[in-house]
């Protein structure tokens, strides 16, 4: 199965998405627009309105309006990237130049305000309280989980609980949001609002997992982005706690300085380090058991072209190398 076998089912509900996207960022300021497109049509899989999508057309939505909610998400989703390569300092996203990295902090900032502030523009235009709800919600949440990931940053005590709080926030809740909101716009039942909620999350845990993984064991010319640039953040991610739990004392020292320093100058030996201690496979394993949680949680929606969708993505999640 192939990526692009996910969009078969809502191929023409995508191509008025990507039509929507173009018409919403336009701006009477060039540098908004020229920036919004840049960073949106980069090169991203467009998973989080993929799920929107998916999750309307599921529970038997027949209008419009999932595009439009669909192009609310993308547009948090590109604000919080916009957002998340000033604080990282990042250079390099899905394999070109940033937008901080071209254009500077200050407008990469100010442009994801802007999407931020359209996002609820198109949201109020859509009009249903419970979607507004669900979305407003997420967006703080989001944030918070940044706040804390910022915290945590350098830090080489942080546990396993406090990592998959920040990633519940920071990555899985705009899929929970996504998935909620496509049953929410189709006036699902609750139990079915409440299942595509929590696959949302279920998918979004995963799919960050597998992306923490693949910084210690990825390809750089197929991630888009370098090896280890996680450690070079200072960010303790699951494979690097889950070494510290098992490693020497030596190799344990070698973790936890590399974190404060934010230093990938023993990248190669720490990779060494994950292998032996199985943290590697213990990430995966995680993500994998996230997939089957999720996969559980769509037992309660008919079966369609647009579940079958859900499920390949829960298999691709796991599979992805970029």
């Amino acid at each position: 199965m192939q990526a692009t076998d996910l969009y078969t089912s809502v191929k023409d509900d995508f191509t008025a998405v990507d039509a929507a996207i173009i018409e919403h960022l336009s701006s009477q300021v060039p540098l908004v627009e020229k920036i919004g497109q840049y960073i949106i049509q980069s090169g991203g899989k467009r998973l989080r309105p993929l799920l929107v999508l998916l999750a309307a057309r599921a529970c038997g939505y027949q209008k419009d309006q999932h595009i439009t909610l669909a192009v609310v998400v993308e547009f948090i989703h590109t604000a919080t990237l916009l957002h998340d390569d000033v604080v990282d300092t990042s250079d390099l996203r899905r394999g070109k130049p940033t937008a901080n990295n071209k254009w500077g902090n200050s407008s990469s900032v100010l442009v994801g305000d802007f999407l931020y502030s359209r996002a609820f523009q198109l949201l109020v235009a859509i009009g249903q309280v419970d979607v507004m709800d669900t979305l407003s919600n997420a967006t703080n949440v989001i944030a918070e989980g940044e706040v804390l990931q910022l915290l945590n940053a350098k830090n080489p005590d942080v546990s396993e609980a406090d990592y998959l709080h920040v990633i519940l926030g920071k990555t899985a809740m705009l899929f929970e949001a996504a998935s909620q909101t496509g049953a929410q716009l189709a006036h699902a039942s609750t139990e079915q609002v409440d299942a595509l909620r929590r696959f949302g999350r279920h998918l979004g845990i995963a799919f960050q997992l597998i992306d923490d993984l693949m910084d210690y064991a990825g390809n750089e010319a197929t991630m888009g982005k370098n090896v280890g640039d996680d450690l070079a953040e200072g960010k303790p991610t699951l494979p690097l706690i889950h070494a510290m739990a098992c490693a020497t004392d030596d190799e344990r020292t070698l973790i936890r300085q590399s974190i404060r320093q934010g230093s990938c100058e023993h990248i190669n030996e720490i990779q060494a380090i994950l292998i032996r201690c199985g943290s590697l496979d213990y990430t995966r394993a995680r993500a994998s058991q996230e997939t089957q949680d999720a996969l559980a949680c769509l037992k309660i929606i008919e079966d369609s072209a647009y579940k079958k969708s859900l499920i390949d993505l829960c298999t691709l999640a796991l599979a992805r190398q970029n």
